[in-house]
């Protein structure tokens, strides 16, 4: 199970899942100067820790890497929401409290999410629910 990454790790796997692509050092720590000050040896040091907690491979190219997420941002908090769930001493009381916490567009997410999950052909509207018809229109005829 992952780690909940540091808050500089998560800027630098921001950036390395945003552009979905090998980067390298020198790319991240251009675009994370544009927010702060930083150095060259910070962003290689928590590159290469992110590397040995296997959060993105390596490629040499020259005398330096590039470096490539082994996993979608969605994969890793996805990891962590289970991890929490499953340490609960009480995941159905916890889950009623996340879902408590959650606006209207994530709780619509969620329905989507788990349609998804289940299949079209798992509805668990009655047939006589079903929103197939406009209310107050006739009924459909074989035209005769």
């Amino acid at each position: 199970m992952p780690r909940p990454l540091g808050e500089l790790e998560d800027a630098v796997m921001t950036r390395v899942w945003k552009w979905n692509r090998p980067v390298t050092v020198r790319e991240v720590l251009e675009d994370l100067q544009q927010e702060r000050s930083i150095a060259y040896t910070t962003v290689m040091t928590v590159l290469d820790n992110l590397h040995q907690k296997g959060w993105v491979r390596r490629e040499a190219e020259g005398r330096a890497y590039r470096y490539e997420a082994v996993s979608t941002r969605a994969a890793y908090a996805a990891a962590l929401m289970n991890e929490a769930w499953t340490q609960s001493d009480n995941p159905a009381a916890a889950l009623v409290a996340f879902f408590g916490m959650m606006s209207d567009e994530q709780r619509h997410a969620l329905r989507d999410a788990v349609r998804i999950v289940q299949g079209p052909e798992t509805s668990e509207r009655p047939e006589a629910e079903s929103p197939r018809e406009n209310p107050g229109s006739a009924p459909e005829t074989d035209g005769r």
